[in-house]
């Protein structure tokens, strides 16, 4: 148990850090009619074929799936409704990174619409489930330090959800690829925060996870002994 209480939170950092490197690789191209701001995620990933965008997201969903195990090893509070939302979320990614989308333009297949419905599904599951953890974090003094962060990035996550939506029914998809992305980077920055602390939790020396209060009290019994 211990051992994968430790190897959880590395394989989750490590997933998280692979994505966006390959997020960033897979949206540099010299192709000019590539365009990041106004196509979404999958439509560029459906017209670069090079797979760095698919292997993102499987890396995404790995690094979830790990972080998820980490935080239930470590009876971390963030309740059972946002563990099986952040579940949602990781085997969404998954899917998304199997089943390809068309490219714009093209009628939907099977295949296409079921893509488009799970990545809806994945985008709503993880800010609910930051919504969720937040209170549970904010109670529980291990945790205390990230709920705050995990607060603002689930709000900016919410306002993200809201210009999504506006710009893919009445915006007419302007700039829709910006807005998508935008949300992307939130979502990405929460599961890095909660990856980070748990792995600090889990990997720090035991005498820095000790709480304030129980290091003084661990002084004063340390000077006490050492007059007697």
């Amino acid at each position: 148990m211990l051992a994968s209480k430790r190897l959880y939170p590395l394989i989750a950092c490590a997933g998280v850090a692979a994505a966006v490197v390959a997020a960033i690789a897979g949206q540099i191209d010299p192709d000019p009619q590539l365009d990041p701001l106004n196509l979404t995620i999958s439509e560029y990933a459906a017209l670069d074929r090079g797979g760095a965008t698919e292997f993102a997201m499987a890396c995404l969903g790995v690094a979830s799936f790990a972080l998820v195990a980490g935080l239930r090893a470590a009876r971390a509070p963030i309740g059972a409704a946002a563990g099986r939302l952040m579940l949602a979320w990781s085997a969404a990614l998954i899917v998304i990174a199997v089943v390809p989308t068309v490219a714009p333009g093209l009628a939907l297949d099977l295949g296409a619409q079921v893509h488009r419905y799970v990545s809806i599904a994945a985008f709503l599951a993880l800010p609910a489930a930051g919504a969720l953890m937040a209170p549970g974090l904010g109670r529980d003094e291990r945790w205390r330090a990230v709920a705050r962060p995990v607060e603002w990035l689930t709000l900016a996550g919410g306002f993200g959800l809201l210009a999504l939506t506006y710009v893919a029914l009445p915006g007419d998809r302007v700039l829709i690829g910006l807005a998508e992305r935008g949300l992307l980077v939130t979502e990405v920055a929460l599961l890095g925060v909660l990856a980070v602390w748990l792995a600090w939790l889990a990997w720090a020396p035991a005498a820095a996870r000790v709480p304030s209060a129980g290091r003084a009290l661990l002084a004063d019994l340390s000077g006490n002994m050492t007059v007697s």
